[in-house]
Order: structure tokens, then sequence, then C-alpha cells
């Protein structure tokens, strides 16, 4: 694939890291295991990270902000996370979720959502099940070792790096602005990468 095609160039991807895999695979993760490598790890296709990054933002962009709800308990994803709440207006839930924020009106920080995108199904399992509860859709960051379970839509990445979740964040915030119509011109769009990833 030319970068040309890519959300961003080849490099840029390489570079965050945003491709390597764990030493663990699941069967449902195979599908984007483009190879693993001498020491075990396993390396995911990045021409499907990308498509799937784009499929994510296409249908993040029918929602409004505020209907959607991105969690992380891997404080790795918070600053990231942070960073696109503020420049989209999306909710983001960064720490620990407990269950009974989507299902549970009496609680204190109940929100009513219509989607939910999660870092990384196994920590927060507790938001996707919630999810589930209520019968809204989930959007999932899987790496290699993730399971996909009441999932809706698996974007493949390495979802632990500070990096790679910063990038992917970076991306997803640019392409829903964009599909939404408030960034028109790339120029448009003023957030650099690193006000999402951790040095």
């Amino acid at each position: 694939m030319t970068d040309e095609q890519l959300l961003v160039p080849q490099d840029t991807y390489l570079k965050a890291g945003i491709h390597i895999g764990t030493k663990f695979k699941t069967k449902y993760m195979e599908p984007f295991i483009y190879k693993t490598r001498p020491d075990g790890l396993s390396v995911l296709n990045l021409q499907k990270i990308d498509e799937r990054i784009k499929v994510a933002a296409k249908f993040l962009s029918n929602y409004a902000p505020e209907e959607i709800l991105i969690v992380s308990r891997r404080e790795n994803g918070w600053k990231a996370l942070k960073a696109m709440g503020r420049v989209t207006g999306i909710r983001v839930f960064a720490g620990r979720y407990l269950p009974g924020i989507l299902t549970n009106p009496s609680l204190e920080n109940y929100l009513e959502v219509k989607i939910v995108v999660v870092a990384d199904a196994w920590p927060d399992r507790n938001a996707i099940s919630d999810a589930v509860k209520i019968g809204i859709p989930v959007i999932a960051l899987c790496d290699t070792n993730n399971q996909s379970n009441s999932i809706d839509l698996v974007v493949p990445c390495n979802n632990k790096g500070k990096k790679s979740l910063g990038l992917l964040f970076w991306i997803l915030t640019r392409e829903y602005l964009r599909n939404r119509g408030v960034v028109k011109e790339d120029s448009d769009f003023k957030s650099l990468i690193e006000d999402f990833t951790e040095e």
C-alpha cells in the first residue's frame, strides 16, 4: 500500500509500534496477524489496522460527541483519551470503570450514551458488559492476545504502548472531526501527535 492510501505514512505507524503484538495470540486475532517474529512476538497487518481505524472513525461519526464514551483502565491510554475528549467533546473515562455507570441511573456518575469504545477488551470488560446489557455497540482496540466476545468492531493494534495508543487516538480524533465536517482541510486540524502521546 502506498502512503497516499494510508491515514498516516507507513513510517509513522512503524515508529509508534502500532503493529507490534504480544507473544500470545488468540484465534479471534489470527486474521489480523501478518507474521510471528523470531523472538516470538506477533506482528499485526498494518493495512488491516489502517482499514479498521477508517471503519471505526466512520462508524463513530454517526454519533454526536455526547453520545460516545471512550474507556481506558490502562494508564498508557489516559493522555490520549483526555486529549481526544478535549478536542472533540467526546466523553472519556480514564481509570477504573465500575459496573453500572451505563446501567444504574441511581449512581452519581451514571451516563447515557449510544456507543462505547474501549482501549483494551480485558481490563475494560466492565464497560463492555454494561454496553451489552443496554444493547449499544462496542468498538474495542484489540492486541493479538485479546478475545472478541461481545465486540461489534475490532480495531487490531498494539493497545499497550503509549506511542501506539497516542497515534491511534490522534488519527481517530482527526478522522472523526473530518467525517463530521468540523475539519475541512488538513490545516484546520491543529492538534499534534505529541499532544496525545506520553514521552
